[in-house]
Order: structure tokens, then C-alpha cells, then sequence
């Protein structure tokens, strides 16, 4: 699948789920939460993976590419805005297809007979793309200027997609010879992503033995930042890093970064990018120096503050120095109750709805619709994505996929993930499928946004300051997880990508350059943290196969967190005003996006006003309630 066709999730740092051995004990590991039957029903996509509309389309989707070169290979210059209307119906095919596939994978990840289905349609898709589609953005970047200006002032079609062209003739220099990309796509289905798939598949295969039970990737890793006893929480951390140990998933991934990183480094040598971030930072239509502004400015500021945080915590824990499964604890006296399903919906819907009534009617569509697949199960992958589709007729439609386990920071995901939908959902019918996506630095706006005005709903509606500094101190630890972790993760990529430069890295060298990272952002040895069980933890996020992916979570947390800071500035107007945002979609670029509200991402002041109206703003008030409790 292609990175324009993923979906849009948190940070989970998981991957494929192994199915129990036993099912039954599924059910047993998992708390009831009355989301047990919320499941996504997607045969009005297809009725299996054997249903003859599924092969149907396939080949009406190659017959539709074949017809395409042969309508406009060589006749852009008087047949764009037409081209651009049979590329826009290829693709709304093409989402039905990957969208059903890529769905059922998730939900049952370890059936052959899925993964089979899915790598027939990618490898015949990639055929048809190398064979039919490879002449148009050649062809589009060598169309003169005034031929193309001419367009733009007759045709309403190429008008309206100028962002999007223009996008691809700027970028244009960075396009090889027409032969060579032919063979780049190609090969593409066999290729790093196939690492990345075997990956999942020796996840799946994952076994962590914890207190007499055989659990589940995310259901250690809930252990690790949920359960109340910090012993336990510890033991569960010793268990899992040992497992990826024994069980040489460390020793895969190593080897699997090393083709991953090893390709990207010729392909972005031979196109002349300037540095391994350059292509991401493209892709999400951001310079490199604003980039680079980002990660100055969480480094110093964000891990400043989050230190912070972490000795607060460390006061209410009563340690002298927290353990690393310490980083997620909750205060002693929080809540550790199961959050119902309804409870949990009922208050996303609420907490929309007192924003913005708009919000909350498109939240309630994907619950009614049944496009939510909220528990954890036999053979289900791990974290929670949403998937927004523009399908054939263009319509729009947004599947949520959850691992919903009843924690507070499970309610949070699912505002997150509500937030992606509703943005993919509003982009989707105002831009069309060829523009409704934004890139992934700010695709994570709404869901951050969504996040955030649950928050608020929440914490005006505390009782007592013990509840309010409770929901201060999660989200703070949210924030820190979604700003500082992911530029360490981002740290981390940029070490070992220079590393890997002078030849295949070990086990040894990425946890060499994991930990230096962590100190660099967390702290010496005995600082704060003592940092048994964690030198191989970089194996297991899987974002780091699809390179320089996780800085979009720090951009995007800070980008809302500015759209909040002058929320008040605009009054009634602001509604309004982002919702236009959402719609917007890919069609223009952050800068952009911010103008109407008077912000500029370019200044390093932006990314450190956000942590100072945010993280810093929660910490004085948790610190002012900590004091008054004597905590100081």
C-alpha cells in the first residue's frame, strides 16, 4: 500500500497483534467494557474475500489505468482537467480495494488466505501504475508554463486542482528518468515493505509470559503504563524487553532497518535530496528549516519541561529515582476504574458537541454506520488508526479501528481517532479524492484538537482539585509522549541514518544510539529515570520503518495547541473557521492553513509559544495543587 493510502493513527509503536493460542483466554486478559460487540461491518464493501466484485474491480481498475495511457499519454497539454477526473474515479476504486483488504488484515492478521488477497491486489495495482500511470507526472512537469497557465484560466478542473499540480512541478527536479521510476514501482511491492510485512508476521508469533497468563502485545504494554502497582508495572517491562530478546525480534528488526534504510539511502542519493529527512519533509509540504526549528525547540524547551513533569511525578510516586515503566504511572490516589463504552462515547460525543455540532453529527454517523471496531481481539493487530476513504461515487467514509480496554487514555484515543475521521470526512467531500488528504505533519491537527476538547469538557466538569490535578498530570504525560517522545524517536531515526552511511549497523549500535537519545532527552542515569529494561525497546516501533513518519505527531500536537491558544481571540468565528481548515485537506500547506488565524509555523516561536500555552501552562497549575497537598 502506498503511503498516500494509509491511514492515520496514534503513535502506537506496535505492530501485528499475535492471535492466542487459546482463544478463549482472550476474553479473559481484556476487561469488559461493553464494547465488546462494536465492530465494523464492511459488507457493504465487499461479502468476503471470495466475493467476485472483489476480482471484478481489480480488473476494471486495471482496464481503467490502460484506458488512461492510452486516452492521455502525450495529450495533457489540451487534456488535463479530463485526465484529472478519470485519475480521481481510479482511485476512489482503488481505496475500495486496499480499504476492505487492509481492514480485514487488521482485524485478522494472521489468515494467510488475507494476506495473500491483499499482495495479489498490491503487486497487480503496482504493475498497472508502472505500465499506465508512469508517464503523468513526467509529462506534467515538462509541460511548458504557458501552456500550463492557459489551462488553469479555461479549465475549471485543472483550476481547481492547481495546489496539487503545482505541488508535483516544484518537486519535479526530484524525479528520475521516466525507465527508472517505472522500475522503482515495479519492484516496490518487494521491496522494504515486504521486510515491513515480515515484520508483522513474526509479531504475530510474539508470546509474553506475565503472572501466569499468555498476553498480547498491547496488553503488556497496558500493564506497563496502567496497572497501579509499580512492582508490577516494572516486572511487566523486565518480561517484555527480555521476550523481544529471546524471541530475536530485536535481532530482526536490526536487520530489517538495516534494508530499510540501506534502500532509502541510495534512491534519495540518486534523486539529490539534501538530507534523509528531505523527502518526508516534502511529502508534508514543509521546509527543512522549519523542521529543524521543531526539534531545536522540543529539545531544549519540551524535555526541559518534561523533566519537569517527571520530578513532580517522582514526589507523589515517593521515589527517589522512577523506573522507566514509571514514565505512564498515574497519581496514587487516580481513578483506575474501567471506563464503560457508553460512558466513553457519550462523553467524546458531548465534548464534540459542545465545540461544534458539526463535529459531533460526523463522530455519530461513524458509530452508527458501523465504522468503529473497538475491542481487542483473537488475531487483531495492536494501537488504533482511523482509515478515511473517498470511494467510488465519492463518498466519504472513515473506519476506526481501537484496542478500547476502558483506560482514560483509551477515551482520549478515541476523540483522537474521532478527529482523524471527521477531518478525512470533511476534506474528502469539499477537495474531492485527489486533494482530500493533508499531509501527515498536519493531518494530526483535528485529532490533537479532538483530544483537546475532551479535555476541556472533562477537566471543567472536575469536582475537587485531587480529580483536577489527576487529569492535569495525564495530560501532561500525553503531551510529553506526543511532543518530546516522538523527537527523541525522530533524534533517534537522524542518528542511525548517518550511522548507517558507514555500513550495517548491530543490535549493539541502534541500542548505543537509543539510549544516548534518551539521555539527551530524559537525563543521565539516576537523574531522574534508572533505565533498566529498556536498551532494545527502539525494536518495537514499528514507525521506524516508514522513515521520519513520528516528528508529524510533535508538529501536529503543537500546531492545535496554537490554534487553541487564540481560540478566544475569534469568538463565534472560530467554529467556522476551522472547520474550513479541515476542509482544506491537502490542498494547502501549513502556512497556509495558519494565516487566517495570524500564526506563522516558520518562527521558532511558534513551536515554543505552543509548549508554553500548553505543557508548561498545565505544570504550573499541577504544581500550584501539588503544593497545596504538600508535595512541593
Amino acid at each position: 500500500m502506498s503511503e498516500r493510502l494509509r491511514p492515520r493513527g496514534r503513535c502506537f509503536s506496535v505492530g501485528i497483534v499475535p492471535a492466542m493460542s487459546d482463544p478463549s483466554k482472550a476474553a479473559e486478559q481484556a476487561p469488559a467494557t461493553g464494547a465488546e460487540d462494536v465492530r465494523w461491518d464492511l459488507s457493504d464493501l465487499y461479502k468476503d474475500l471470495d466475493d467476485p466484485q472483489l476480482d471484478a474491480d481489480l480488473a476494471e481498475l486495471v482496464s481503467m489505468a490502460e484506458s488512461f495511457s492510452a486516452e492521455y499519454d502525450g495529450k495533457l497539454a489540451t487534456k488535463l482537467g479530463a485526465s484529472l477526473q478519470s485519475q480521481a474515479a481510479m482511485t476512489c476504486l482503488a481505496e475500495k480495494l486496499m480499504v476492505y483488504l487492509f481492514l480485514r488484515r487488521s482485524t485478522d492478521a494472521t489468515n494467510p488466505k488475507i494476506q495473500q488477497k491483499l499482495g495479489i491486489v498490491q503487486e497487480t495495482w503496482s504493475r498497472t501504475e508502472a505500465n499506465h500511470l508512469n508517464f503523468f507526472e513526467h509529462e506534467l512537469v515538462a509541460m511548458p508554463e504557458e501552456t500550463y497557465q492557459g489551462l488553469l484560466s479555461s479549465d475549471p478542473v485543472v483550476k481547481r486542482h492547481q495546489s496539487m499540480i503545482d505541488n508535483v512541478r516544484i518537486n519535479g527536479k526530484y524525479l528520475l528518468d521516466e525507465g527508472v521510476e517505472r522500475a522503482l514501482t515495479l519492484r516496490g511491492p518487494f521491496g522494504p515493505s515486504e521486510w515491513s510485512d515480515y515484520i508483522d508476521e513474526w509479531e504475530a508469533e510474539l508470546r509474553f509470559e506475565f503472572e501466569g497468563q499468555s498476553m498480547m502485545l498491547p496488553q503488556i504494554l497496558h500493564v506497563i503504563s496502567n496497572h497501579p502497582d509499580g512492582d508490577v508495572r516494572d516486572q511487566a517491562l523486565g518480561v517484555f524487553s527480555k521476550g523481544l530478546t529471546e524471541q530475536k525480534f530485536d535481532r530482526l528488526m536490526a536487520r530489517t532497518l538495516n534494508v530499510v534504510i540501506g534502500a532509502k539511502s541510495v534512491e534519495d542519493a540518486e534523486r539529490g535530496y539534501a538530507s534523509p529527512m528531505s523527502a518526508r519533509n516534502l511529502g508534508n509540504k514543509i521546509d527543512d528549516a522549519t523542521v529543524e526549528a521543531l526539534h531545536d525547540v522540543v529539545a531544549e524547551t519540551g524535555a526541559k519541561h518534561a523533566r519537569r513533569y517527571y520530578n513532580l511525578l517522582r514526589k507523589h510516586l515517593g521515589r527517589d529515582t522512577l523506573r522507566w515503566s514509571d514514565r505512564n504511572a498515574k497519581l496514587p490516589f487516580a481513578d483506575n476504574r474501567v471506563v464503560p463504552w457508553k460512558e466513553c462515547m457519550d462523553t467524546v460525543l458531548s465534548a464534540y458537541g459542545s465545540f461544534s455540532p458539526t463535529l459531533s453529527g460526523l463522530v455519530s454517523t461513524m458509530v452508527e454506520r458501523k465504522w468503529v471496531d473497538a475491542p481487542p481481539d483473537e488475531g487483531k493487530t495492536g494501537g488504533a488508526f482511523n482509515f478515511a476513504v473517498c470511494l467510488p461515487g465519492e463518498e466519504a467514509r472513515a473506519y476506526n479501528f481501537l484496542n478500547y480496554m476502558g483506560s482514560t487514555r483509551d477515551v482520549m484515543t478515541v476523540a483522537h481517532e474521532a478527529g482523524h475521521g471527521v477531518h478525512g470526512m470533511l476534506a474528502a467531500n469539499a477537495q474531492g479524492p485527489l486533494m482530500f488528504r493533508a499531509p501527515m505533519a498536519y493531518a494530526e491537527t483535528a485529532s490533537i484538537f479532538g483530544e483537546m476538547t475532551t479535555f476541556k469538557y472533562l477537566l471543567d466538569r472536575a469536582e475537587t482539585d485531587e480529580q483536577r490535578l489527576v487529569m492535569l498530570m495525564d495530560k501532561c504525560s500525553d503531551h510529553i509522549n506526543t511532543v518530546v517522545r516522538q523527537i527523541s524517536f525522530s533524534n533517534f531515526e537522524r542518528r542511525i541514518h548517518e550511522a548507517r552511511k558507514a555500513g550495517k549497523l548491530t543490535t549493539e549500535d541502534y541500542a548505543g544510539h537509543w539510549m544516548a537519545v534518551t539521555y539527551d532527552f530524559y537525563g543521565k542515569p539516576g537523574d531522574l529515570f534508572s533505565y533498566d529494561h529498556t536498551e532494545n525497546l527502539w525494536s518495537y516501533v514499528s514507525h521506524f520503518l516508514r522513515p521520519f513518519y513520528v516528528y508529524a505527531y510533535a508538529f501536529g500536537e503543537l500546531f492545535t495547541q496554537s490554534l487553541f491558544a487564540v481560540q478566544d481571540k475569534f469568538g463565534d468565528e472560530f467554529e467556522g473557521m476551522y472547520l474550513d481548515l479541515l476542509k482544506a485537506g491537502g490542498s494547502k500547506d501549513a502556512v497556509q492553513l495558519m494565516e487566517p488565524f495570524g500564526l506563522d509555523p516558520r518562527q521558532a516561536s511558534f513551536w515554543s509559544d505552543g509548549i508554553e500555552g500548553s505543557l508548561a501552562k498545565w505544570l504550573d497549575e499541577a504544581e500550584a495543587i501539588s503544593a497545596k497537598m504538600g508535595v512541593e
